[in-house]
């Protein structure tokens, strides 16, 4: 058995929600002519993203929506219209009146799955979430929802597997971040985005290089293989404010392995079959079950460099 599905990446407009669900909803035209049944689109690609730090409370507060807000309600609309399901993340509004960075997968019958970043860092006034979303799919298998830094911990992919998932979607916004790690991703001029007509080499060896592609393949393999996961990485591209996104839009098998991926300097979209074949024997499905949890209780045990306040947490920016 086989599924098809789609990973974008596009350049978002910040605050322009207009466009930017104009542009999902062109692009999920586009997956459904390339017969994809799931189609993926970046981190808080509703909303725009680099932004937001930027805001203050009331700015944050105008742009952001609940989980029944209109925005997510035109892209469940649309998935029920055209009978694809539709991943698009934005800024929620809990019930709770905290704000946090999100990802809303719609499915066909109209079944809706919210997950809360649970490492968000973009502003003081965005809470983290405190829960995994894992989700039966209409598909035969169990899906999981990490967003972007959320990847980046180990712990977190391995508890997304053990609760059944099988594919992972991975929406993000990263490439050309200013890592403090000295061999870390680096930032990217924004006039070679600006001069990529003119020098497209010089645009292309950063989406491939150590900023871009390069960073993402020293882990990116290694959750799908680890963890016996399908995963869909989708990403921003272009400028978003000081920063460049490096886009790298790829579908990955569960040996970690690249299906497809692009290089594209623009808004660009890659689509796959998933051989739903390999997941029972593959090497992470068997690393799990042969697991031994008894000796893993130092794993929940928290280290003393990483209590401290909010406060310090929110002065160095984690690399993404």
């Amino acid at each position: 058995m086989t599924l098809r599905v789609s990973s974008v990446q596009f350049q978002h407009r910040a605050g322009d929600k207009a466009y930017n669900l104009q542009r999902i909803a062109e692009f999920t035209r586009r997956a459904l002519r390339a017969g994809s049944q799931l189609v993926v689109f970046p981190e808080m690609c509703i909303t725009g993203y680099w932004h937001v730090p930027k805001l203050d409370a009331a700015g944050l507060a105008a742009l952001a929506e609940p989980l029944s807000g209109p925005s997510i309600t035109a892209v469940a609309a649309l998935a029920r219209q055209q009978g694809i399901a539709i991943g698009a993340g934005f800024l929620e509004r809990g019930d709770d009146d905290r704000l946090y960075n999100a990802y809303a997968v719609c499915l066909p019958d109209g079944a809706l799955h919210c997950h809360r970043k649970l490492h968000a860092f973009e502003h003081k006034l965005i809470s983290s979430g405190d829960r995994y979303t894992v989700f039966d799919t209409p598909w035969g298998i169990r899906a999981g929802i990490l967003i972007c830094w959320d990847n980046n911990l180990v712990e977190n992919a391995r508890a997304t597997a053990l609760m059944g998932a099988e594919l992972l979607i991975a929406p993000h916004q990263t490439g050309g971040c200013n890592s403090v790690s000295p061999e870390g991703m680096k930032h990217i001029p924004l006039d070679t985005w600006a001069r990529r007509q003119e020098d497209p080499a010089a645009i292309q060896a950063e989406i491939l290089g150590p900023n871009g592609r390069g960073w993402l393949m020293r882990w990116l393999p290694s959750r799908a293989h680890d963890n016996g996961l399908f995963l869909i990485f989708s990403n921003g591209i272009g400028q978003d404010e000081d920063e460049v996104r490096t886009g790298n839009a790829m579908i990955l098998d569960p040996y970690g392995r690249i299906i497809v991926e692009t290089s594209e300097a623009g808004d660009d979209m890659v689509s796959a079959d998933l051989d739903l074949g390999l997941l029972d024997k593959c090497t992470g499905q068997r690393w799990i079950r042969g697991r031994r949890p008894e000796l893993y209780g130092i794993l929940t045990e928290a280290r003393p460099d990483t209590l401290a306040p909010l406060e310090a947490r929110f002065s160095e920016r984690p690399t993404r």
